[in-house]
């Protein structure tokens, strides 16, 4: 028999990232990446939260609400494997899912009282952009989250936490707030192209911390080419 549930967004992310791309693709990979996780105004009682403040990390349960399609495919192309290789979907963690929900582990920074948005978690490590619906939060226990015998199938290898050395010029780099020069360096050196493309005359750009910021890619070395303020910025 056939059921369908509707959910209720209960919180939302604000992170650096205005879009989909240069966002790890993992959480945990740049935990010096911050983020805000800011509930519906619904949601905004401190009471629902009593008792997480002694959790080192929660799980986020959140929508892809930029890859929604009225249609599923039983098999997708992980970008892990170039694109050349097809799994069934629920042997990935592909967005475009029958139901595109996602689950990550973040670092609980803090529980936090803000004057425009009540009580606020500060987490680390998050790989959502920003405005990402988030529809649960559950504290991670060690005890029953942690499986160090799990065997990771085709994503068994760890993605390199510093694929490239990143070469940005000072004038460029002074851009940067100071506070977000070593989470965006560590997101550069995560290679944020797609795993096919290669092109070292191609110059690649995401919108970060109300920057834009432009690169290229050749060989090991990832070379920042441009950062400015975002239109609206």
């Amino acid at each position: 028999m056939s059921q369908e549930f509707s959910m209720k967004t209960v919180a939302r992310i604000h992170s650096d990232f205005a879009g989909k791309f240069g966002v790890p693709r993992q959480s945990g990979l740049v935990e010096t990446l911050e983020a805000l996780v800011v509930f519906e105004p619904e949601y905004r009682n401190p009471a629902a939260l009593r008792g997480l403040e002694g959790f080192s990390h929660v799980w986020l349960v959140w929508v892809f609400d930029q890859a929604v399609r009225k249609d599923w495919s039983p098999t997708v192309r992980p970008p892990r494997l170039g694109g050349n290789a097809r799994l069934g979907v629920f042997a990935t963690r592909s967005p475009f899912r029958p139901n595109p929900i996602a689950l990550s582990a973040v670092t609980l920074a803090g529980v936090e009282e803000t004057r425009e948005w009540g009580t606020v978690l500060r987490v680390r490590g998050a790989d959502l952009m920003d405005g990402t619906p988030i529809l649960d939060i559950k504290p991670y226990l060690p005890y029953a989250d942690c499986r160090p015998e799990a065997v990771g199938g085709f994503a068994s290898a760890s993605p390199s936490r510093e694929a490239l050395t990143v070469d940005c010029p000072a004038e460029l780099w002074e851009k940067v707030p100071p506070d977000r020069r070593e989470a965006l360096r560590s997101v550069l050196a995560l290679d944020p192209r797609p795993r096919y493309q290669t092109d070292p005359e191609r110059i690649y750009g995401f919108g970060f911390a109300g920057l834009e910021v432009r690169f290229s890619v050749e060989g090991e070395t990832l070379r920042v080419v441009e950062i400015e303020q975002s239109p609206g910025a």
